[in-house]
C-alpha cells in the first residue's frame, strides 16, 4: 500500500465532484473556456492514479477508507487493483478530453454550465463506482451513474424523444440496480462479508451454497441491463438522442461498461460454473451478433457506432464467462483497445455533425480536404476497431481468436460467432470511420470545415493512443493488461501478445474476419436493405414492447388505484379498523395466548363504580344522539370520566393531560363539525350499523384483550428503577413523568408535536376549502 494512498485516492475520487459544482459559475464567468479549466479536475484525477501504476503492475493493491458503521461491518472503502486502477484511469482520461470536447461541441449553450457539471457529477459516480471496495458504496454509485445518466440522456429536454430515452434508460437500469442490491444482500448473507476485496476468500463456499444460482441471477440482471445485454438492449441506441459528448464518454467508455466491469470483478469469486460459462457466453453470443446485424440497419453514424458498442459489449460479456484464462486476457485487451477507437469514433462523429450538419450516411461524402485532421482520427480509429495490424485492435482481435479457436463444438460455435461478429463491426467501422470523408463531395446543410483544437484534440489523442499501445505493446502489457488480467483470474497472468504476426489459426481467422468485413463494406447498401427487411418482417422488438409494459403498467396502477382509493374516507376508515382489529386479535387466536379473566374488583360505590356509571350513560348517549355533534359531546364524557379514575389512583399528572386531551378533542371536532355543516342524523342502514359495530367491538375486544395480557406477564422493573435514579441526577427534575416526556422521549415528544400542528393544518385547509366553495356557491 502506497504512502498516503487513503488521502490521494479520496481527493482523486472527489476531484470531478468539486468540478461540478463550480461548472455553472465558471461558465457564467469564462463562457466555453471554462471547459478547458473544468478539464483540469479529471486530468489531475487521472495524474493522481497514474502514480500507482508501478505498485499495481508489482501486484500490490492500494487499499483504504473509513470505518461508517462498525456494528453491521459497512464502511466507506476503496480497493486499487489492476482491474479498478484501468478503469479509473479510462474515466479520468477520457473524461479530461470529453470535458474540453464538451466545451466546443456546446460552446454558446445557455446550459453548458449545467451540462458540464452534470457530466463531471456521471464521472465521479462512474469513477466511485469501479473503485468502491464495500457493497454498499458500489451499490450507492451504481444508482448514482443511472441517475446522472438520465439527467445527461434527458439534458435536451424539450425534445419528446430526449425524454422518453432518459425515462427508459432509467427505468432499465434502475430495475438493474434493484436487482443487484438483492443479489449483494445475498452474497452478503451467504459469504458474511461486505468488502468485494474478501469475497475472493470465501468463493468456494459461495459456489457450493444451495443460493449460488440465485444470487448469480440478481447479479447478473443488474449486469445486463447495465450493459445493454440482450433483451434489455434497447435503451443503449435510444439514448443516442443525448448530446454527442454524452454518447462518447458513457455510452461507449464508462456507463456500459460497469456491467462487464461487475462480472470481471467477480469472475473469481462466481466464475468456474456451469452457470456461469453457459449463461454468460450465450446472452454475450446474442447481444454481439445482434447487434452487429441491428447496426447495418442504421444510416445514421452515432446509431451505427450505438449497436455496435452494444455488439462490443455482448462480445466482452461472452469472453468474461467463456472460462480460460486466454478469453479473459482478451477481454482485458480489447475492453481498453475498445474505449480509446470508440470514444475517438464518437467524438468524430460529433465533429462531422458539428460543421457539416448532418450526421446521415447517405448524405454525406468527400469531406476529407474540409476536415483532414477529423479524418485522420477517424481512420486511425477504425483501423484498430477492424483489427489491423500495428494497433491495439489488432492484439485484442488476436487473443480473441486464440482463447476461443479449438477442436470442440462449443469452441467452434463460439469462434464463428466472435468471426462474424468482428467482420461485421470491421464494415461498420469503415463505414462511419471512412465513409463520409471519401467519394465525391456532397453538399451539406452547413458548410463542413475543421472545427476548434477542441473537437479534434479528443479523437486525436485517442486514436493515437490506439496505435502508439499496440506498437509499444510490451509497456502496456507490463502497466495495464497483464495487471489487469491478473485482478480477473485472481492469479498472475503475463500478456505477451505483440503486434508481430505469427502465422497459425488467430492469424488465419484474422484474415478471414478482414475479407469478410471488405465484402460487407463493399455492399454495405444492399446489406442495410436486407437487414431492414428482416427486421421489419419480425414486427414486434423489444423496445416497441417496452412501451406496451409501461403503457400496461400505468393502466393497471390506475385500475388499483381507483380500487384500493376510491375516494370514500368511510371506507379507507373501515379497511383501517378492520386490520386493526385482525393485528389484535389474529396474534390471541393463533397462539392460544388468552389472557386470564381476572375476578371482579372490589368497587367503591361513591369513587369507582360511580364514575363507571357515568361512562356507561355516556356511552348510551353516544348512542342515542340525534346528531354528530352531540355524539361528540357526549363522547367526551368517556375521557373525563377515565381522567378521574386516573385522578382516583395516584396519577394526577396523567389525569390533568387526559382532561387537557379530551376537553381539546371535543372543542376541535365540535369546531369542525360546526363549519363543515355535518348537522345531519346518521342515516346508515341497519346492515351498515351492524358492520360497524362488530368492527368496533372487536377493536375494544382486542385492546383489552392485549392489555390484560401484558399485565399479566412479570412487570420488569429495568426502566422504572432506571428512570428513578437518573431523573433528579441527570436531567434535575424531580416529577419523573415529566422528566421522560422532555428529557428522555425529547425528540419523540417534539415528533408528536409535529404531527399535531400538521394535523391542526390540514384541518385549517380543509376548512377554508370548505368555506371558499360554500362562498363561491352563495351558502355562505
Amino acid at each position: 500500500m502506497a504512502a498516503n494512498a487513503p488521502a490521494v485516492t479520496f481527493i482523486a475520487l472527489f476531484l470531478p465532484f468539486l468540478a461540478a459544482l463550480l461548472a455553472p459559475v465558471l461558465v457564467r464567468t469564462l463562457g466555453a473556456k471554462a471547459a478547458w479549466l473544468l478539464a483540469l479536475a479529471p486530468a489531475m484525477a487521472f495524474l493522481q492514479f497514474a502514480r500507482f501504476l508501478p505498485e499495481v503492475a508489482a501486484g500490490e493493491v492500494v487499499t483504504g477508507g473509513y470505518v461508517w458503521v462498525p456494528s453491521f461491518n459497512l464502511s466507506f472503502s476503496w480497493f486499487l487493483d489492476g482491474l479498478s486502477l484501468t478503469f479509473a484511469l479510462l474515466i479520468t482520461g477520457i473524461g479530461a478530453l470529453i470535458v474540453v470536447y464538451a466545451g466546443g461541441y456546446l460552446k454558446g449553450h445557455p446550459l453548458q454550465g449545467r451540462f458540464l457539471g452534470f457530466i463531471l457529477a456521471f464521472m465521479g459516480a462512474m469513477l466511485g463506482l469501479v473503485i468502491s471496495d464495500s457493497f454498499l458504496m458500489l451499490f450507492v454509485f451504481w444508482e448514482l451513474t443511472s441517475i446522472t445518466s438520465f439527467l445527461l440522456i434527458g439534458f435536451d429536454h424539450e425534445r419528446e424523444a430526449a425524454r422518453r430515452a432518459a425515462l427508459q434508460a432509467l427505468v432499465v437500469t434502475g430495475a438493474g440496480g434493484l436487482s443487484l442490491l438483492a443479489g449483494l444482500i445475498f452474497l452478503w448473507n451467504v459469504t458474511g462479508v461486505t468488502q468485494l476485496s474478501l469475497l475472493v476468500h470465501v468463493s468456494d463456499g459461495l459456489r457450493q451454497s444451495p443460493f449460488y444460482f440465485a444470487t448469480l441471477l440478481l447479479v447478473l440482471g443488474g449486469a445486463f441491463t447495465k450493459s445493454a445485454q440482450f433483451p434489455f438492449h434497447f435503451w443503449l441506441p435510444n439514448a443516442m438522442e443525448a448530446p454527442t459528448p454524452v454518447s462518447a464518454y458513457l455510452h461507449s467508455a464508462t456507463m456500459v461498461k460497469a456491467g462487464v466491469y461487475l462480472l470481471m470483478r467477480l469472475n473469481p469469486v462466481m466464475g468456474d460454473t456451469p452457470a456461469w460459462e453457459i449463461l454468460l457466453p450465450f446472452f454475450g453470443g446474442i447481444t454481439l451478433i445482434s447487434g452487429t446485424i441491428l447496426g447495418l440497419r442504421q444510416t445514421d453514424l452515432k446509431l451505427m457506432l450505438a449497436y455496435t458498442t452494444m455488439a462490443s459489449l455482448g462480445l466482452l460479456v461472452m469472453l468474461t464467462g467463456f472460462g480460460s484464462t486466454y478469453a479473459v486476457e482478451a477481454a482485458v485487451l480489447y475492453l481498453v483497445a475498445h474505449s480509446l477507437f470508440k470514444g475517438a469514433l464518437f467524438m468524430a462523429v460529433g465533429a462531422i455533425d458539428h460543421e457539416a450538419g448532418t450526421r446521415d450516411v447517405t448524405k454525406l461524402g468527400g469531406l476529407r480536404s474540409a476536415m483532414p485532421i477529423t479524418f485522420a482520427a477517424a481512420l486511425l480509429a477504425a483501423l484498430s476497431m477492424g483489427g489491423v495490424p500495428l494497433f491495439f485492435g489488432f492484439l485484442a482481435k488476436e487473443e480473441i481468436y486464440a482463447a476461443l479457436a479449438a477442436g470442440n463444438p462449443r469452441a467452434v460455435f463460439f469462434t464463428a460467432i466472435a468471426v462474424v461478429g468482428n467482420a461485421l463491426m470491421f464494415a461498420l467501422a469503415f463505414a462511419v470511420g471512412l465513409k463520409p470523408f471519401l467519394g465525391r463531395h456532397v453538399e451539406t446543410p452547413r458548410h463542413a470545415h475543421e472545427g476548434p483544437v477542441s473537437l479534434w484534440l479528443g479523437p486525436v489523442v485517442l486514436a493515437a493512443l490506439g496505435l502508439l499501445a499496440g506498437i509499444f505493446s510490451g509497456v502496456a502489457h507490463f502497466y495495464i493488461s497483464s495487471p489487469m488480467a491478473s485482478a480477473v483470474v485472481d492469479e498472475k497472468v503475463v500478456i505477451d501478445i505483440s503486434t508481430v504476426p505469427h502465422i497459425g489459426m488467430p492469424l488465419l481467422l484474422s484474415l478471414v474476419t478482414i475479407l469478410l468485413g471488405l465484402a460487407i463494406f463493399w455492399r454495405m447498401d444492399k446489406a442495410r436493405a436486407w437487414v431492414v427487411q428482416f427486421v421489419d418482417a419480425l414486427g414486434i422488438g423489444p423496445d416497441r414492447g417496452f412501451d406496451y409494459f409501461v403503457r400496461g403498467l400505468v393502466r393497471m396502477s390506475s385500475a388499483i388505484t381507483r380500487f384500493v382509493q376510491p375516494g370514500r374516507l368511510e371506507l379507507y376508515l373501515t379497511a383501517t379498523f378492520i386490520l386493526l382489529a385482525l393485528a389484535l386479535l389474529l396474534p390471541l387466536i393463533l397462539a392460544g395466548e388468552w389472557p386470564t379473566l381476572p375476578p371482579l374488583p372490589d368497587l367503591l360505590l361513591v369513587q369507582e363504580a360511580a364514575f363507571l356509571i357515568i361512562a356507561a350513560i355516556g356511552i348510551i348517549a353516544v348512542l342515542r344522539a340525534k346528531n354528530r355533534l352531540t355524539a361528540i359531546v357526549s363522547l367526551g364524557v368517556q375521557g373525563f370520566a377515565v381522567a378521574v379514575i386516573f385522578l382516583l389512583f395516584g396519577a394526577p399528572d396523567l389525569s390533568f393531560t387526559q382532561f387537557m386531551v379530551e376537553t381539546l378533542s371535543v372543542v376541535i371536532l365540535a369546531l369542525v363539525m360546526t363549519r363543515l355543516q355535518l348537522w345531519s342524523r346518521d342515516h346508515r342502514p341497519l346492515p351498515q350499523k351492524l358492520l360497524d359495530s362488530t368492527i368496533a367491538i372487536a377493536c375494544g375486544l382486542g385492546f383489552t384483550l392485549l392489555l390484560l395480557k401484558s399485565l399479566q406477564t412479570p412487570f420488569d422493573t429495568v426502566l422504572s428503577d432506571f428512570f428513578n435514579t437518573y431523573s433528579k441526577t441527570i436531567a434535575h427534575g424531580a416529577n419523573v413523568v415529566n422528566v421522560i416526556i422532555v428529557d428522555f422521549r425529547g425528540v419523540d415528544t417534539l415528533g408528536e408535536i409535529s404531527v399535531v400542528m400538521i394535523t391542526g393544518l390540514a384541518v385549517l385547509a380543509l376548512i377554508r376549502v370548505r368555506s371558499r366553495r360554500g362562498a363561491r356557491e352563495g351558502k355562505l
